[in-house]
């Protein structure tokens, strides 16, 4: 465990990549939402940003950063790959955890002040911000927890097979998705499966996507075993 502890210290040596980024992230695509807020007149309603999804999505490069710029040097202090994932991954975790719970707070704000007092809406998205707290929480942790393991995994692939490794998983998984796809038309089940998307909800989406990292994660520690730096 100490061990462990210690790989998260280490990748936060590069604090302005894992934390001054997502940072600057968040405060400059919320200042150019209130910008753009401003100029729209408040008779045409609730205005929306999709801003508020870009920390989130930053999460997937930091998965393939926090393999790449640290486990080679990881390895040269003779750090074992097994205490490399759990530091990793467990430092992330807190981090996801920590900008879920921000996100939650932000949309309790921006709701009780009238989206900032400009009828805006960056961090109390319609469909998430009708759920309870918990739901926000959970859906907002598992998506960066999501995208973050799906960065790391690829990044593990790189360094176990190269080029080749990660061109053969690319086209594998659109053989998969084609032939997902195939399967569908030819069973004439698009609208049973448009029918299921519209049911879904935070809740359920934050399931899915929990199933999703937790095998992103397997696959990824079982793929770092036998990683070169």
């Amino acid at each position: 465990m100490n061990r462990a502890v210690g790989v998260a210290k280490m990748q936060l040596i590069n604090k302005w990549t894992f934390l001054g980024i997502p940072a600057v992230i968040v405060l400059v695509s919320f200042a150019f939402s209130l910008g753009i807020w401003a100029l729209i007149p408040n008779t045409v309603g609730m205005k929306y940003s999709g801003a508020g999804q870009a920390v989130m999505w930053y999460f997937f490069g930091l998965g393939i950063q926090s393999l790449t710029m640290t486990f080679p040097f990881s390895q040269g202090l003779s750090v074992s790959r097994r205490n490399f994932f759990f530091g990793t991954v467990g430092l992330f975790t807190v981090l996801a955890a920590l900008v879920a719970g921000l996100y939650v707070l932000l949309g309790v704000v921006e709701k009780s002040t009238n989206g900032w007092g400009l009828q805006g809406r960056m961090f109390a998205l319609e469909w998430v911000a009708d759920q309870p707290w918990f739901i926000q929480l959970f859906f907002y942790f598992v998506l960066m927890m999501f995208l973050f393991l799906l960065g790391f995994w690829s990044a593990t692939v790189y360094k176990r097979w190269q080029t080749t490794g990660t061109l053969v998983m690319c086209i594998a998984l659109a053989v998969l998705l084609l032939g997902a796809a195939a399967l569908t038309t030819w069973q004439q089940r698009w609208s049973e499966f448009g029918l299921w998307v519209s049911t879904l909800t935070p809740g359920t989406t934050g399931l899915l996507a929990l199933a999703l990292a937790v095998l992103l994660g397997v696959g990824g520690f079982l793929t770092l075993r036998r990683a070169t730096p």
